[in-house]
């Protein structure tokens, strides 16, 4: 399962600039593209608002 972004994203950027495989994209809420991410965490480790978690 590929990370999800929810609604409490503040947009900061923060794991757009962490993402190895560029699955991230910005808008008013961020979203990860299921089928770009590796599931590898790092987006979720450096989120300033805890946004980010795997999906189900």
């Amino acid at each position: 399962m590929a990370y999800v972004i929810s609604d409490d994203c503040v947009a900061c950027g923060t794991c757009i600039s962490e993402c190895p495989v560029e699955a991230i994209s910005e808008g008013d809420i961020y979203s990860i593209n299921p089928d770009l991410c590796t599931e590898c965490g790092t987006c979720a480790s450096v989120c300033p608002s805890e946004a980010i978690k795997l999906g189900e």
